[in-house]
This record gives structure tokens, C-alpha cells and sequence, in this order.
């Protein structure tokens, strides 16, 4: 009397296992929202092309003898743009110091909302920025991010 074994054999339970381990490995992303972190670090980013543009128009205005005061703004052409207004040596405002930044694409930030900017693509611009607070006399501009709303 033969017997008729019924299951599955070792090998075809590995292969399905595999199967599965692809099919997880390959759908995974779709279910790991990963874009408040990229927002964050867009606005970190932005602070810190925030700092490398400031140095740059500090060197300018420094080499140029134009460090301006709170009393007597200097409005100085920076890398081919114009109307950059310099305290101190450093932009005055965030909408000042953008016009030298390459923002891009320059529809997801607004610079228009000083002393801001802000990611237009976040679900709370308010509360994905950097703030800029100009430099006072003997001090350096500073810049503060808040990703709360990223």
C-alpha cells in the first residue's frame, strides 16, 4: 500500500520565503514616509547657504571698504545681483541675502516673509523656516531653524 505524502517540501518553503523577503524588501518604501526628514534637511541645507552667502558678501563688502552701518546701509552688486543691502558687512534681511542664494527651484521657498525663509512645500511653512537676525555692530549674523512643521 503506497501512502500519498501531502505538504510542502523544504526547498519550496525556502523559495517562497525568499519570494516574500523581495516582495517586503521592494514594498517597503512605499510605506515609509521619508519626507518630513528630507524637508527638514532641506532647511537645514538652507541654513547653511544661508552662512556661505553671508561670508561671501562679507568678503566683498571687506575687500571693497563698504561694511555699511544700521545709520548708512550699503547696497552692493554681488555675484550679478544687485540691490544686495549690506550692515555691517552682512545682509540686512533674509529677502537681501536670498537674492544671492540659488534657491531651487525657487518656487518652494518664500523670501518674502522677513526675517524668514520658509519651505512652501511643507505642511506647516510657518513652522519649517529659518529665521535670520541681522548682524549688530561687532557681531555676526545668526541663523535659527525651526522644523517642527516639516
Amino acid at each position: 500500500m503506497k501512502t500519498l505524502q501531502k505538504g510542502f517540501t523544504l526547498i519550496e518553503l525556502v523559495v517562497v520565503i525568499v519570494i516574500l523577503g523581495i516582495l517586503a524588501a521592494t514594498a517597503l518604501p512605499k510605506f515609509v514616509d521619508l519626507s518630513g526628514d528630507a524637508r527638514k534637511s532641506v532647511i537645514k541645507g538652507v541654513a547653511g547657504s544661508m552662512a556661505s552667502a553671508n561670508a561671501m558678501i562679507y568678503a566683498k563688502a571687506q575687500a571693497a571698504g563698504t561694511l555699511g552701518d544700521s545709520t548708512t546701509p550699503v547696497s552692493m552688486t554681488i555675484g550679478g545681483v544687485s540691490g544686495v543691502t549690506v550692515e555691517y558687512g552682512f545682509a540686512n534681511s533674509a529677502s537681501s541675502l536670498a537674492k544671492v542664494m540659488d534657491l531651487n527651484p525657487p518656487g518652494d521657498f518664500e523670501t518674502t516673509v522677513d526675517p524668514d525663509i520658509r519651505l512652501v512645500k511643507a505642511p506647516t511653512p510657518a513652522s519649517c523656516k529659518v529665521a535670520y537676525t541681522k548682524a549688530a555692530a561687532g557681531g555676526a549674523p545668526s541663523y535659527a531653524i525651526t522644523d517642527s512643521g516639516c
